[in-house]
């Protein structure tokens, strides 16, 4: 496992921790805020996998 990898999944890790859930939200409807949240969480399970 790479560097890259391993600061992905630490970030993972805190995400599941810290931040709010976004999977039982409508992401149509979500304020802008929040849509970038979501973006954000996407992009780095993406990265961490």
């Amino acid at each position: 496992m790479n560097l890259r990898t391993r600061i992905f999944r630490l970030l993972a890790a805190f995400n599941r921790a810290v931040l709010p859930k976004q999977w039982h939200r409508d992401l149509t409807r979500l304020s802008m805020p929040r849509k970038l949240l979501a973006a954000y969480r996407y992009w780095v399970t993406r990265n961490a996998l």
